[in-house]
This record gives C-alpha cells, structure tokens and sequence, in this order.
C-alpha cells in the first residue's frame, strides 16, 4: 500500500477498495486505524487521542488531493504524494 505522507511519525496510505468508502490508512506506532475523507471518522481500528487531531487537521488541509487520489486509484493509476503536517 503507498505511503503518501508521513509527518509526526504517522505514515498515511492509500489503495482504493471498491468495498467501502473513499478512505485513507493511519499508522502511528502500533496503532492502525481507516479514515473517511469525507468527514474524518474513524471506520475502523483506533489511533490516540493526539494523533487522530494531527491526522484531522491534516485532512482539513488536504482534502481536495485526498479525493483525487481516491479518483486515481479507483481508475488504476498512481497516487500521488501529498504534503505533510507542518
């Protein structure tokens, strides 16, 4: 699965699945969670309490390019890599 941003020691990845809703992948540290773009909820795992607020704010930043990325692995193609938390 890509790596499309890492920041705070949280990787973020993405691969689509027709199966659920356009969502991206958190891990940070032992914890794993799956993240709706649409409104940040967590659909599956968990992450802590300071990590979950990073990753959101991230989101909130960054939404737009989530959603392409989402449009270009449901077509097959390459994701793209997008900036990290500062």
């Amino acid at each position: 699965m890509p790596t499309i941003s890492q920041f705070y020691g949280i990787k973020i990845r993405m691969f689509y699945d027709e199966k659920h809703e356009p969502h991206f992948h958190a891990n940070y540290a032992e914890y794993r969670a799956s993240i709706s773009i649409a409104d940040g909820s967590i659909i599956a795992g968990e992450l802590p309490t300071r990590a979950y607020h990073l990753i959101l704010e991230w989101l909130a930043m960054h939404r737009s390019g989530l959603d392409a990325n989402w449009e270009r692995a449901r077509r097959g193609q390459a994701v793209h890599n997008i900036e990290p938390l500062k």
